[in-house]
């Protein structure tokens, strides 16, 4: 049994905002409850605050970039460089010739919040739309 120790959190779940203490041990989530001194829930959480950070660890979880086969049509392994280069050139042909709203950002609430902020920094900083919408807003 290695070295466990709780840490205090944000849950990205929706955008209620309530407070967490994640249990983790050997760098791995073991537990998740509420905050007790989080103003907003006191303690209390929903089922996907307090059992809703299996993914993390999941097996099945992308560890590369996968882009389409021409030929083949198969989802392939690829670069970090590869694929970003190819969004980005994709996103800028779309931004070019149609104007900013006609991208539109989708956020995730598996992601941490800190990631949310950058990506809707990046719409409407760099894609210049508002067009943002996500599954964690309450």
């Amino acid at each position: 049994m290695g070295e466990r120790k709780e840490i205090k959190t944000i849950c990205a779940y929706c955008g209620t905002g309530c407070g967490l203490v994640l249990e983790v041990e050997d760098d791995r989530i073991i537990r998740a409850r509420g905050d007790k001194d989080a103003p907003v829930n006191q303690g209390q959480t929903c089922i996907k605050g307090a059992f809703g950070y299996h993914y993390i660890h999941s097996e099945d979880r992308l560890t590369t970039p996968l882009m389409r086969d021409e030929v083949t049509k198969e989802l392939v392994p690829t670069t970090w460089e590869k694929a970003l280069s190819f969004v980005a050139d994709k996103l800028g042909h779309i931004k070019n010739t149609y104007g900013g709203n006609a991208i539109s950002i989708f956020a995730c609430a598996r992601a941490t919040n800190e990631t949310n902020y950058v990506t809707q920094k990046f719409a409407r900083a760099v894609l210049g739309t508002n067009n943002i919408d996500g599954c964690n807003r309450t």
